[in-house]
């Protein structure tokens, strides 16, 4: 019987030569937490602690984030999914609920895609690779002016100043300090070169100066077989709500729901909702199970063929039957 610690510790194993760093507390079915752009495994805590009782929680730093190794490599959304399979196989979990937030999200479904057979449950949290529209800071960040002037403005001494910034803000109750907070507690590990590049290698394979250049919105429909749950910030104007729930409409069977008071990071600003959100949504579905061997009848359900050598009218009838 596998033995997980009860607090929400730093653990590392190498793969591929490469360190990889996760967090994993608690015990009963695995849930894998996924963080974002600019986050880490450390920004799950909150979450993470509300769910111990009863679950398994396994968070990752990503490649290229937190104190995870940052190769010169392949930072796609892929590649991203990738690494958490094998970290996954690699600590013996076979099959989870997968929930992403922002970029996680998108690593999320591309998880599922490639790897259906391993997905219990998904959920998206202000997730991205939804629609086009993204902030005009996360446009800018992705030109090539950015990596100059990372190096410039990362520094010891300005990270304090926004942290503090952001402590008294809190304590005021103003939400912006939040952000401040979770920016400075991102940007730190962004002081080095490697990191950097990382960092920028990650942003843009999913961003460029017209927004989002990924979109998993044609692939929808084959997450009918997985119970969904789709989380937002009702605040969020980094990646717009209407995002979530339009791909809402387009799962079979998904759950949409909002989080109060929350703008793109509910799960730092409002832990206690996203966790409550996430429980009641594995209590009441029952995992899905998709085997490599369903995979071609969930693709052909949607997917009408026809011979090239048919003539084109007859091809249209059946493509025309068949949907």
């Amino acid at each position: 019987m596998r033995i997980v610690p009860a607090q929400f510790e730093e653990w590392q194993i190498e793969l591929h030569g490469r360190r990889v760093i996760y967090r994993v507390a608690g015990n009963g079915p695995p849930v894998v937490l996924i963080h974002g752009m600019l986050n880490s495994s450390s920004h799950w805590e909150a979450v993470a602690s509300r769910l111990t009782d009863t679950y398994t929680v396994i968070a990752p730093d990503l490649i290229g984030h937190g104190d995870s190794a940052a190769p010169r490599g392949d930072y796609s959304l892929g590649a991203h999914a990738a690494s958490i399979r094998d970290l996954l196989a690699a600590i013996g979990i076979d099959r989870a609920t997968i929930v992403g937030h922002s970029l996680g999200g998108g690593v999320a479904m591309q998880f599922f895609y490639q790897f259906p057979q391993r997905v219990e449950r998904l959920a998206l949290i202000s997730s991205g690779g939804l629609g086009r529209d993204v902030s005009p800071m996360l446009r800018t960040a992705a030109l090539p002016v950015t990596s100059a002037l990372l190096s410039l403005t990362i520094q010891p001494r300005l990270l304090g100043a926004i942290w503090d910034v952001g402590r008294r803000l809190r304590e005021r109750g103003v939400s912006l300090g939040v952000y401040l907070q979770a920016i400075a507690r991102a940007l730190r590990p962004l002081q080095t070169a490697e990191a950097r590049a990382a960092f920028l290698h990650t942003l843009r394979s999913v961003i460029d100066a017209r927004g989002q250049r990924v979109s998993a919105t044609d692939r929808l429909y084959l997450l009918e077989a997985i119970p969904t749950l789709i989380l937002w910030g009702n605040r969020d104007h980094t990646i717009p709500i209407e995002h979530g729930r339009r791909a809402a409409l387009a799962i079979p069977g998904s759950t949409f729901a909002e989080i109060d008071d929350a703008a793109h990071f509910p799960h730092l600003e409002n832990p206690e909702q996203v966790a409550h959100r996430l429980r009641e949504f594995m209590v009441a579905t029952e995992p899905g199970r998709i085997e490599d061997s369903d995979w071609g009848s969930v693709l052909a359900g949607r997917a009408p063929r026809s011979r090239l050598d048919e003539p084109e009218s007859r091809r249209r009838r059946r493509g025309g039957a068949a949907a």
